[in-house]
Order: C-alpha cells, then sequence, then structure tokens
C-alpha cells in the first residue's frame, strides 16, 4: 500500500511553496485534488493531481538557492496582492520562495530557494544559526549600549538570547543573532531609546552578501553550498515554535 504524505508537506518538498503558505492555500479554498477541494491537514499519494487556482501543480526538477539583495521597500512575501512582493521584484524563471524575512524598511541578505525542507532547516532557531547585521541609529552609541544588547533584552514577553554586538562607528554597530523574533533588532534598539537609521543585514550562516547591490542575485552553488548543507547536516526536519517569531518562520510541523 502506498504511503502517505501530507498535502503541505509535499506542496513543500515539491517546491511549489512553504509548508504554511500551502496551508494559507488550502484554507483559502484554492487547492482541489482532481475535482474535489482539498483541505488543511489532508494525506495524499504522491501521484494525485494538484491544483492550484486552477493550474496543474508539477514538481520542480532544478533546485536552486538564491542569495539576493533585497532593497528597502520589497516585502517578503510571495503573495502577488502585495503590489511590492520580493517574487516579481526578483523576477527569477524559477518559482521560489524567501527563506524567513526581513522588514520592509530593512535591507540587505535575503534568501530565496525551492527547496522546502532546506527552509526548515536553516529556520530551526535552536541551532544557533547565526545572522550578521549592520545598524546605524540616530544617536551616539554608548559602551551601556552594547553590553545591555549583548547581554539579551526583554521584549515580545520574552528576553532575547545572548549575542555578539560590536561598535564600528560613533553611530554604527555589528550584530550577530541566533534568532528571528519579529522586528527584533529594532525592538531592542529601541527598549535603550535608541532608533534605527538603517539596518542591512550582510550574512546568514556562511552566505554573504559580499559584492551584491541592491536588487541583484546571485545562485548559490559549488563550495559555498557544499559550506551550507555541512553546517546544516545535523539539523532534523521538526520546526519549533519560539514566542515573539515571524509567522510561519518556526512553525511545527507535525512529522508523519
Amino acid at each position: 500500500m502506498e504511503e502517505k504524505i501530507r498535502l503541505n508537506k509535499y506542496l513543500s518538498e515539491i517546491g511549489f511553496c512553504s509548508r504554511r503558505e500551502a496551508d494559507r492555500l488550502i484554507s483559502e479554498g484554492r487547492v482541489f485534488l482532481c475535482d474535489r477541494q482539498a483541505f488543511v491537514g489532508e494525506k495524499i499519494g504522491r501521484d494525485e493531481e494538484i491544483y492550484v487556482d486552477g493550474k496543474g501543480v508539477k514538481k520542480e526538477e532544478q533546485k536552486v538557492l538564491l542569495a539576493y539583495y533585497k532593497p528597502k521597500g520589497i516585502v517578503c512575501t510571495s503573495q502577488k496582492k502585495e503590489k511590492h512582493n520580493v517574487i516579481d521584484a526578483l523576477g527569477y524563471p524559477i518559482r521560489v520562495y524567501p527563506v524567513g524575512r526581513l522588514d520592509k524598511d530593512s535591507r540587505g541578505l535575503l534568501l530565496l530557494t525551492n527547496q522546502g525542507e532546506l527552509v526548515n532547516q536553516m529556520m530551526r532557531s535552536r541551532n544557533g544559526h547565526e545572522k550578521e547585521y549592520i545598524v546605524t541609529v540616530r544617536q551616539k552609541i554608548k559602551e551601556e549600549f552594547l553590553k545591555g544588547m549583548a547581554r539579551g533584552v526583554p521584549i515580545l514577553s520574552t528576553v532575547t538570547k545572548k549575542c555578539t554586538v560590536e561598535k564600528i562607528a560613533d553611530d554604527k554597530f555589528r550584530i550577530i543573532l541566533t534568532q528571528g523574533l519579529n522586528r527584533q533588532i529594532r525592538r531592542m534598539c529601541e527598549y535603550f531609546g535608541y532608533q534605527v537609521e538603517d539596518l542591512k543585514r550582510v550574512r546568514i550562516m556562511n552566505i554573504k552578501l559580499g559584492n551584491l547591490m541592491p536588487g541583484q542575485f546571485r545562485e548559490i552553488e559549488g563550495k559555498e553550498m557544499r559550506k551550507l548543507l555541512s553546517l546544516l547536516k545535523a539539523s532534523s526536519s521538526e520546526r519549533i515554535i519560539q514566542k515573539g517569531a515571524h509567522p510561519g518562520m518556526l512553525e511545527r510541523d507535525r512529522k508523519e
């Protein structure tokens, strides 16, 4: 007897969308199995005919991971109703979706892929995957501010994890986080009375923004990709909820 798989997991595995996005599409009544409407949590066979918005869904054979310099004003969503969505801004010929998010008012490195399980591994906060940012504030930076940021800050009904913070100019600092709370850096700065003028992400794990200019992208491959997979090797496919995280970023997916 054929082993069945959750519909949202299948759509993620074939590179159509993330599990969270799949559940949203299903709940909105936009996903059909042959001639009947699918339901959230449903299990299917791998040869099932699937239609989204009336179009047949096919497995994406070419697996890609992109490093993209997201400009300010671009929104990290694949929803077409958002005028400034990242998918239209990117204009890539293969369907991809963002790995995590970067605020509309922030800029810098954003990863996009069509590999669902890769997203799950990278977004698991308990593995301490690093994200590095360069932040400019409107005030002169004091030593007490740097120490407070590094120790952990009470925001969103929790306390942020200890992190690395380094002053690089009178109004600029470097910070390395291992979690992804909603607007985390901005909220941390606000706690100490500092206002963020510019926030730029320059690294995710071993992937660096490098020489990319706003709006440009490159494919992650070769040595860079092998290093990333090596760092993720010990990761499981289970994702966990973290208080205050972006919706869908750290949501628990039940393993069947």
